[in-house]
């Protein structure tokens, strides 16, 4: 079945009745992307099963063919055969995982590696990874930037050895360097040195998790410190779970307009950090069921108001955002200021787009503090960021008028939100 036709200014879809459905979710961007990494590595070939194919998975299956990876599509699948790293040019787009992965293996390349993306992407923070490279060993020329673009002048190999960083940032900054960290002459012992934590570390489980399949000796040596031995990474088939993160605005629709939804498939355990859902949408007042059929989020009444950390799962932070604007009482998002460097600045971007809409919204350092206020109409916008996107969809279930300037940015990690969410609503 092909794609859904749409325009960028596209009007919500308000839900006629309580929502009420099965939504089959595609593959998770973030094991996607780890798994083709690692597979890029390793000594023999892979096969990814049911992996994500969106703009940034597609992104980082070009960058890894552009320093000499062989990626190629069998069915829905995708087989990766490990080459000898070169010299190239990367497209990073808007994708955190290429532009923070990728320059770490391009490391091991022989020869210069150049990073650009989109204009968006050349305001993301890159000061840390670039100094971890650094540390390792590794030449980069960024021009005082310390930003994209840059580029990474391999030598076929990286010394490696211990990098002390401070990443309250992204977490994707330890990622990025554990992932090619076993290729490295001494592997990799990264240590974050600012007195608060990471953020998102469920995503370093992910990615020691990944490491660990592939037969590394990759392990959490503390609360804030990592090591990967040097050693082979071993190629293999990786079966890809649905992502679970992309469950946030179809689980929100049922919450939102009284209904229920079933995403089938949905792993136990897992090291997605889209699990927590299952506690914060229940919290939020809905009775939410784990069995053989999928996770179910049913409402029990209409959305009351959150006070939750959400350090660990920012991603999650505008679909419940937009959920906490339709809440009976207020909520307290916390432990998201990281989120100012994300595909936008999310928490001033929330902050206007709710108060635009007539929403009480009050930013603050760490977060945002929401309050009950009847919303109106109007636009949307997705400052290019695919979860923005999708939270005015949920607004837009239960608030006339309500357009989307760019519904076109949920291609980055959802093929076909559009089709999905029509289907959803059956109209």
């Amino acid at each position: 079945m092909g794609q859904t036709a749409y325009v960028d200014f596209w009007p919500a879809t308000r839900a006629r009745g309580p929502v009420r459905g099965v939504v089959e979710l595609p593959g998770s961007k973030s094991l996607t992307n780890r798994a083709l990494l690692v597979a890029a590595l390793a000594d023999g070939p892979s096969r990814l099963t049911a992996p994500l194919r969106a703009r940034d998975t597609e992104l980082m299956a070009a960058a890894l063919r552009a320093i000499g990876a062989v990626v190629e599509s069998d069915g829905s699948d995708w087989v990766v055969t490990p080459g000898v790293l070169r010299g190239g040019s990367v497209d990073v787009g808007l994708a955190g995982t290429v532009m923070r992965f990728v320059p770490p293996a391009a490391a091991l390349a022989d020869g210069a590696v150049t990073f650009d993306g989109d204009l968006y992407a050349r305001e993301r923070p890159m000061a840390t990874l670039l100094d971890a490279l650094r540390q390792a060993g590794a030449t980069v020329d960024d021009s005082g930037r310390n930003r994209l673009p840059f580029t990474v002048l391999g030598t076929g190999s990286v010394r490696g050895g211990t990098v002390r960083i401070d990443a309250s940032a992204s977490s994707q900054f330890v990622s990025g360097m554990l992932l090619a960290g076993a290729r490295y002459d001494e592997g990799i012992e990264i240590a974050h040195t600012a007195p608060d934590g990471v953020p998102s570390t469920p995503h370093i489980d992910m990615t020691l998790a990944v490491l660990a399949a592939a037969g590394a000796d990759a392990v959490a040596t503390g609360p804030c410190t990592w090591r990967v031995a040097p050693g082979p990474l071993h190629g293999r088939e990786w079966p890809i779970e649905p992502d679970l993160s992309n469950a946030a605005p179809f689980l929100a629709a049922a919450l939102a307009t009284g209904g229920t939804v079933t995403v089938p498939r949905w792993p136990a355990p897992t090291t997605q950090a889209g699990d927590a859902l299952r506690v914060l949408l229940e919290s939020m007042g809905a009775s939410v069921t784990l069995s053989a059929a999928g996770l179910t989020v049913t409402a029990a009444g209409p959305p009351v108001g959150l006070d939750a950390d959400l350090r660990d799962v920012g991603e999650l932070t505008p679909v419940l955002a937009a959920v906490a604007a339709l809440a009976t009482t207020p909520s307290r998002l916390r432990g998201i200021g990281h989120l100012r460097g994300h595909e936008t600045d999310r928490l001033a971007a929330l902050a206007t787009e709710l108060t635009r809409l007539g929403g009480d919204v009050e930013e603050e350092s760490d977060g945002l503090t929401i309050r009950p206020r009847r919303l109106h109409g109007g636009t949307w916008r997705a400052y290019a960021d695919h979860r923005m996107a999708t939270a005015g969809a949920v607004i837009g279930l239960v608030v006339d008028d309500i357009v989307i300037d760019d519904i076109a940015s949920t291609t980055k990690t959802l093929p076909d939100f559009p089709g999905m969410w029509t289907a959803l609503l059956g109209t």
